[in-house]
Protein backbone atom coordinates (compact mmCIF):
# COMPACT_ATOMS: atom_id res chain seq x y z
CA UNK A 1 0.00 0.00 0.00
CA UNK A 2 1.30 3.65 -0.43
CA UNK A 3 2.12 5.98 1.61
CA UNK A 4 -0.47 8.40 2.57
CA UNK A 5 -0.25 11.79 2.76
CA UNK A 6 -1.70 14.21 5.36
CA UNK A 7 -3.09 17.24 4.61
CA UNK A 8 -0.68 20.37 5.28
CA UNK A 9 -1.63 22.15 9.02
CA UNK A 10 -2.80 25.89 8.27
CA UNK A 11 -0.69 27.91 9.14
CA UNK A 12 -0.49 31.02 11.90
CA UNK A 13 0.81 34.36 12.30
CA UNK A 14 0.14 35.72 15.68
CA UNK A 15 0.34 39.15 16.73
CA UNK A 16 0.31 39.75 20.69
CA UNK A 17 2.42 41.53 23.02
CA UNK A 18 1.81 39.58 26.05
CA UNK A 19 4.26 36.30 26.58
CA UNK A 20 1.42 33.94 28.48
CA UNK A 21 -1.27 34.46 25.85
CA UNK A 22 1.35 33.66 23.24
CA UNK A 23 2.52 30.36 25.34
CA UNK A 24 -1.45 29.04 25.56
CA UNK A 25 -1.91 29.65 21.71
CA UNK A 26 1.25 28.00 21.19
CA UNK A 27 0.17 24.92 23.17
CA UNK A 28 -3.09 24.68 21.32
CA UNK A 29 -1.66 24.35 17.91
CA UNK A 30 0.44 21.45 19.15
CA UNK A 31 0.50 17.98 16.96
CA UNK A 32 -2.22 16.64 15.71
CA UNK A 33 -4.33 19.90 15.87
CA UNK A 34 -3.91 20.55 11.84
CA UNK A 35 -2.58 24.15 12.68
CA UNK A 36 0.83 25.64 12.99
CA UNK A 37 2.43 28.44 14.47
CA UNK A 38 5.02 29.71 11.93
CA UNK A 39 5.35 33.36 13.09
CA UNK A 40 4.57 35.43 16.66
CA UNK A 41 6.13 38.78 17.20
CA UNK A 42 4.52 41.75 19.31
CA UNK A 43 3.56 43.96 16.78
CA UNK A 44 2.40 44.10 12.86
CA UNK A 45 5.83 45.14 11.65
CA UNK A 46 7.22 41.93 13.44
CA UNK A 47 5.44 39.55 11.45
CA UNK A 48 5.69 41.42 8.18
CA UNK A 49 6.97 38.66 5.09
CA UNK A 50 6.12 35.59 6.65
CA UNK A 51 3.29 33.49 4.32
CA UNK A 52 0.72 32.57 6.79
CA UNK A 53 -2.69 31.46 5.92
CA UNK A 54 -3.96 33.29 8.77
CA UNK A 55 -3.00 36.31 11.06
CA UNK A 56 -4.33 35.95 14.21
CA UNK A 57 -4.32 39.20 15.59
CA UNK A 58 -4.40 41.15 18.92
CA UNK A 59 -6.44 44.86 18.71
CA UNK A 60 -4.40 46.33 21.97
CA UNK A 61 -0.80 45.93 21.31
CA UNK A 62 1.70 48.02 24.14
CA UNK A 63 -1.32 50.12 25.12
CA UNK A 64 -2.44 51.41 21.25
CA UNK A 65 -5.38 50.08 19.95
CA UNK A 66 -4.87 48.81 16.56
CA UNK A 67 -7.92 48.59 14.67
CA UNK A 68 -7.19 50.89 12.25
CA UNK A 69 -4.71 48.68 10.89
CA UNK A 70 -7.19 45.47 9.82
CA UNK A 71 -8.41 47.58 6.71
CA UNK A 72 -5.00 47.77 4.91
CA UNK A 73 -4.10 44.21 6.15
CA UNK A 74 -7.40 42.86 4.29
CA UNK A 75 -6.67 44.94 1.61
CA UNK A 76 -3.65 43.69 1.18
CA UNK A 77 -4.91 39.62 0.96
CA UNK A 78 -4.36 38.75 4.36
CA UNK A 79 -7.30 36.72 6.39
CA UNK A 80 -7.24 38.34 9.71
CA UNK A 81 -9.16 37.21 12.75
CA UNK A 82 -9.33 39.53 15.30
CA UNK A 83 -8.23 38.11 18.57
CA UNK A 84 -9.15 40.37 21.74
CA UNK A 85 -11.08 41.33 24.71
CA UNK A 86 -12.29 44.31 23.77
CA UNK A 87 -15.69 42.90 22.63
CA UNK A 88 -17.68 45.75 22.66
CA UNK A 89 -20.44 45.32 19.81
CA UNK A 90 -19.47 48.84 18.01
CA UNK A 91 -15.20 47.55 18.22
CA UNK A 92 -16.32 43.85 16.62
CA UNK A 93 -18.51 45.65 13.72
CA UNK A 94 -16.10 48.11 13.21
CA UNK A 95 -13.12 44.98 12.36
CA UNK A 96 -15.48 43.04 10.53
CA UNK A 97 -16.53 45.56 8.35
CA UNK A 98 -12.76 46.67 7.80
CA UNK A 99 -12.75 43.06 6.40
CA UNK A 100 -11.55 41.14 9.08
CA UNK A 101 -12.91 37.47 8.42
CA UNK A 102 -13.77 36.47 11.91
CA UNK A 103 -13.66 37.92 15.97
CA UNK A 104 -12.69 35.40 19.07
CA UNK A 105 -12.83 37.04 22.24
CA UNK A 106 -10.18 35.93 24.63
CA UNK A 107 -12.23 35.60 27.90
CA UNK A 108 -14.99 33.05 26.35
CA UNK A 109 -12.17 31.43 23.55
CA UNK A 110 -11.53 27.91 23.88
CA UNK A 111 -9.06 25.29 22.15
CA UNK A 112 -11.90 23.57 20.22
CA UNK A 113 -13.32 27.01 19.07
CA UNK A 114 -10.66 29.10 17.81
CA UNK A 115 -9.18 25.99 15.76
CA UNK A 116 -12.78 25.66 13.97
CA UNK A 117 -12.74 29.46 13.62
CA UNK A 118 -8.90 29.31 11.61
CA UNK A 119 -9.84 26.56 10.02
CA UNK A 120 -13.20 27.55 8.64
CA UNK A 121 -11.31 30.94 7.66
CA UNK A 122 -8.45 29.42 6.39
CA UNK A 123 -10.90 27.38 3.86
CA UNK A 124 -12.61 30.82 3.04
CA UNK A 125 -15.92 29.71 4.15
CA UNK A 126 -18.11 32.33 6.85
CA UNK A 127 -17.43 31.61 10.69
CA UNK A 128 -19.81 33.28 12.74
CA UNK A 129 -18.30 33.19 16.68
CA UNK A 130 -20.37 34.48 19.74
CA UNK A 131 -19.27 37.87 19.62
CA UNK A 132 -20.15 38.13 15.89
CA UNK A 133 -23.34 37.05 16.80
CA UNK A 134 -24.02 39.43 19.40
CA UNK A 135 -22.45 42.60 17.13
CA UNK A 136 -24.61 41.72 14.66
CA UNK A 137 -27.75 41.08 16.87
CA UNK A 138 -27.39 44.45 18.96
CA UNK A 139 -26.76 46.39 15.72
CA UNK A 140 -29.22 49.16 14.73
CA UNK A 141 -32.29 47.98 12.95
CA UNK A 142 -31.21 43.63 13.36
CA UNK A 143 -33.91 43.02 11.11
CA UNK A 144 -32.43 45.39 7.97
CA UNK A 145 -29.02 44.44 8.36
CA UNK A 146 -26.07 47.10 8.26
CA UNK A 147 -23.68 46.23 4.94
CA UNK A 148 -20.39 48.20 4.97
CA UNK A 149 -19.65 49.58 1.98
CA UNK A 150 -17.12 47.38 0.58
CA UNK A 151 -19.79 44.30 1.54
CA UNK A 152 -22.46 46.54 -0.71
CA UNK A 153 -19.79 47.31 -3.51
CA UNK A 154 -19.50 43.77 -3.86
CA UNK A 155 -23.19 43.06 -3.95
CA UNK A 156 -23.71 45.57 -5.96
CA UNK A 157 -21.19 44.40 -8.82
CA UNK A 158 -21.84 40.63 -8.59
CA UNK A 159 -25.79 41.33 -8.75
CA UNK A 160 -24.64 42.91 -12.51
CA UNK A 161 -23.62 39.58 -13.34
CA UNK A 162 -19.96 40.00 -12.74
CA UNK A 163 -18.18 37.03 -11.93
CA UNK A 164 -16.62 37.03 -8.11
CA UNK A 165 -13.31 36.99 -10.24
CA UNK A 166 -14.23 40.11 -11.50
CA UNK A 167 -15.64 42.00 -8.92
CA UNK A 168 -12.21 41.02 -7.29
CA UNK A 169 -10.25 42.61 -10.11
CA UNK A 170 -12.97 45.50 -9.93
CA UNK A 171 -12.10 46.21 -6.73
CA UNK A 172 -8.62 45.73 -6.18
CA UNK A 173 -9.03 42.93 -4.08
CA UNK A 174 -8.64 39.20 -3.80
CA UNK A 175 -11.71 36.84 -4.64
CA UNK A 176 -11.93 35.04 -1.52
CA UNK A 177 -12.59 38.67 0.04
CA UNK A 178 -15.13 38.96 -2.25
CA UNK A 179 -16.33 35.35 -1.11
CA UNK A 180 -16.28 36.75 2.50
CA UNK A 181 -18.28 39.73 1.79
CA UNK A 182 -20.83 38.29 0.17
CA UNK A 183 -20.72 35.11 2.55
CA UNK A 184 -20.88 38.02 5.31
CA UNK A 185 -23.74 39.39 3.80
CA UNK A 186 -25.82 36.55 3.92
CA UNK A 187 -24.93 35.79 7.84
CA UNK A 188 -26.21 38.87 8.77
CA UNK A 189 -29.44 38.30 6.78
CA UNK A 190 -29.70 35.04 8.55
CA UNK A 191 -28.41 36.59 12.26
CA UNK A 192 -32.09 38.65 11.21
CA UNK A 193 -34.12 36.34 10.39
CA UNK A 194 -34.27 36.70 6.89
CA UNK A 195 -31.74 33.88 5.20
CA UNK A 196 -31.16 34.77 1.71
CA UNK A 197 -28.96 31.54 0.86
CA UNK A 198 -29.33 32.49 -3.34
CA UNK A 199 -28.14 34.96 -5.06
CA UNK A 200 -31.83 36.20 -6.16
CA UNK A 201 -33.19 35.85 -2.88
CA UNK A 202 -30.37 38.18 -1.65
CA UNK A 203 -30.88 40.68 -4.12
CA UNK A 204 -34.27 40.71 -2.88
CA UNK A 205 -33.60 41.52 0.23
CA UNK A 206 -31.05 43.54 -0.48
CA UNK A 207 -33.32 46.11 -2.59
CA UNK A 208 -36.68 45.61 -0.25
CA UNK A 209 -34.24 47.30 2.79
CA UNK A 210 -32.97 50.27 0.31
CA UNK A 211 -29.43 48.53 0.28
CA UNK A 212 -29.48 48.67 -3.51
CA UNK A 213 -31.23 50.71 -6.09
CA UNK A 214 -33.21 48.06 -8.94
CA UNK A 215 -32.05 50.71 -11.33
CA UNK A 216 -28.18 49.77 -9.84
CA UNK A 217 -28.42 46.55 -11.03
CA UNK A 218 -30.72 46.76 -14.48
CA UNK A 219 -29.04 44.47 -16.26
CA UNK A 220 -28.91 41.57 -13.66
CA UNK A 221 -32.05 42.39 -13.18
CA UNK A 222 -33.70 42.47 -16.69
CA UNK A 223 -31.67 38.90 -17.61
CA UNK A 224 -33.69 37.58 -14.36
CA UNK A 225 -36.99 39.02 -15.32
CA UNK A 226 -36.61 37.22 -18.86
CA UNK A 227 -38.97 34.48 -19.44
CA UNK A 228 -39.00 31.52 -21.49
CA UNK A 229 -38.47 32.82 -25.28
CA UNK A 230 -41.51 32.74 -27.17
Amino acid sequence: MGQQHLAAPVTVALVEDHQVVVDGVRSWFGPGSGVELVAQGPTIESVRGVAADVLLLDLNLNGTMVADRVGGLCAEGQRVIVFSEHEEPEIVRAVLDAGASAFIGKGRATRESCLETIMEVAADRPSVTLPMAQAIATDEGPHRPQLSDKERAALLFWFQSMSKASVAARMGIKERTVRQYIDRARVKYAAAGRPAPTKEKLLICAIQDGLIRPDEVGIYTSHARQGPAS
